[in-house]
């Protein structure tokens, strides 16, 4: 802690994917560690962090308005300060300061540790500060991190990507994949069960491509196995893994570790094998309904769900019909479907036979409508099943007006649920309310295209996930200091972004 961070606010704001939301993790972690404490909500930060991302066309659009609106408020309150990380600040690092003279900070992907020196240097120098780093130098899970959630958290197993989809410009910006060590990701998932959270989702730009660095193909099945036999690890999912590294010893792996959830999110990003050449992703439509059917037949409860983007340059409408029928096919429970768009600096924004907008959003929203049905349809196979929920924080934006609370099942479907237990004559006391983290067991009863309803309540399984919630509720952590590995105070992400990991 510095005599200047002391009594100093801060203010994370996230755009972008889940890496960015872990990174965003860490960051304020940092800060903390360095002494800032957490704006309260409605206060202006002393301290405004943007983690950006660079995926969408109007990204920089939007970064620049958020900035122009912070100028007047930054002119009239003297001593505050403004960085700018993450995606965009590594690619725009020379126009950033240009276009906003009033930003103090301006740091890249594989330097986020750096933010507190460069705030406290911008501070004392009285300049604006730019660094950005071309490769990482540490490892990001061995910093500081602030976790917001008690009962489940992100675990990165790797950073940057080896492949070269040409919609995608996230291996410019985050680099080569670099990976960690098995050991080190099992002593921090240990560390942060031992703190209360019950369930981890190992993250990477490709996840299943995991051991690449140190030559074992079957590094990530390995590690699934591995997490299956950390006491008191209740749930392990991963994100985002790729079809062209999707091998059958991690299905094995999934089918046979109790632990690892029966859900997937495989991107398809097109059904189209002309597409699919063109946008240089190294798979083709059958090897995808291969794994989707492989899958199924070891987990046949799992849910799938997926990327597309509709409207890529030279698609035509037979190639959008190959990716209806794949959608048909796989019967995904649920898709991140996306229009595209030019993203500066990638090879696709200078492809010939560009989709005219209307077009593209004639494809999109018959797309989303063949999603929805298919998957309302998947959904309503469940009404009257009993479904073990893991209690959520946040994902019900409508609890307080239905009187319910909201979890999410083993295959990470949303499930909104009563708390109306019978209770039984002569027992000793009521059933406790469930708390975030804690298990219940509910009936579905009703079912919609993105969630489900369960007025049904079955029982409640009191956990320690529950208990390090209701401590952290009672007692919040007001910092980090001395928690190694990326770990928390207490620790799990909030409800994921409307966006996959890109790529």
């Amino acid at each position: 802690m510095t005599a200047t961070s002391a009594g100093r606010t801060y203010e994370v704001r996230t755009y972008g994917c889940q890496m960015n939301v872990h990174d965003s993790e860490r960051l304020s972690g940092l800060l903390e560690d360095a002494g800032y404490a957490a704006a309260p909500a409605g206060e202006q930060a002393d301290v405004v962090v943007f983690n950006t991302c660079a995926v969408r066309e109007n990204a920089d659009n939007k970064l620049y308005g958020n900035l122009g609106h912070l100028a007047p408020v930054k002119a009239a309150r003297p001593g505050m300060q403004i960085a700018v990380g993450g995606c965009l600040a590594q690619k725009d690092r020379a126009t950033i300061t240009q276009k906003a003279p009033w930003v103090d900070v301006v740091f890249g992907t594989h330097n986020i540790g750096s933010l507190p020196a460069l705030l406290e240097r911008a501070r004392v120098q009285e300049q604006a500060q730019v660094e950005i780093l071309e490769s990482l130098e540490v490892f990001p899970s061995t910093l500081p991190t602030r976790r917001e959630s008690a009962y489940a958290a992100w675990v990165s197993v790797s950073v940057g990507c080896n492949n070269t989809c040409t919609f995608c410009i996230v291996p410019s910006l985050r680099g080569k994949e670099k990976d960690r060590r098995p050991g080190e990701i099992l002593a921090e998932v240990e560390a942060l069960v031992a703190e209360g959270v019950s369930e981890i989702t190992l993250l990477g730009q490709n996840v299943n491509s995991y051991g690449v660095e140190f030559g074992d193909r079957q590094a990530f099945s390995k590690l699934l196995r591995s997490c299956g036999s950390v006491a008191g690890l209740e749930r392990v999912r991963f994100t985002s893994p790729h079809p062209a590294e999707f091998t059958d010893d991690v299905i094995e792996a999934m089918a046979e570790t109790p632990n690892v959830m029966p859900q997937l999110h495989m991107p398809l990003q097109s059904g189209s094998d002309k597409v699919l050449r063109d946008m240089r992703r190294s798979y083709r439509q059958k090897k995808f309904l291969g794994i989707i059917e492989r899958v199924r037949a070891a987990m046949p409860d799992a849910a799938i769900t997926t990327d597309i983007i509709v409207g890529f340059p030279g698609e035509t409408e037979e190639d959008f019909a190959e990716t209806l029928h794949v959608v048909r096919e796989a019967r995904f429970s649920g898709a991140f479907t996306f229009q595209y768009s030019k993203r500066p600096g990638t090879p696709a924004a200078a492809l010939p036979d560009q989709i005219p907008p209307a077009v593209v959003k004639d494809r999109y929203e018959r797309l989303v409508s063949l999603v929805d049905e298919i998957a309302w349809e998947e959904n309503k196979r469940l009404v009257g099943r009993h479904v073990e929920l893991m209690v959520a924080e946040g994902e019900g934006r409508k609890d307080a007006a239905t009187h319910r609370l909201s979890g999410r099942g083993p295959d990470n479907r949303l499930v909104h649920f009563s708390f109306d237990p019978v209770v039984e004559e002569g027992a000793l006391a009521p059933v406790s309310k469930p708390r975030p983290g804690d298990l219940v067991t509910v009936e579905v009863t009703y079912a919609a295209p993105h969630h489900l309803v369960a007025d049904r309540f079955v029982e409640v399984r009191r956990t320690r996930s529950g208990d390090a919630w209701e401590a952290r509720t009672a007692a919040p952590a007001t910092g980090t200091a001395g928690v190694p590995l990326g770990m928390p105070a207490v620790g799990v992400p909030a409800p994921l972004p409307d966006a996959p990991v890109c790529g």
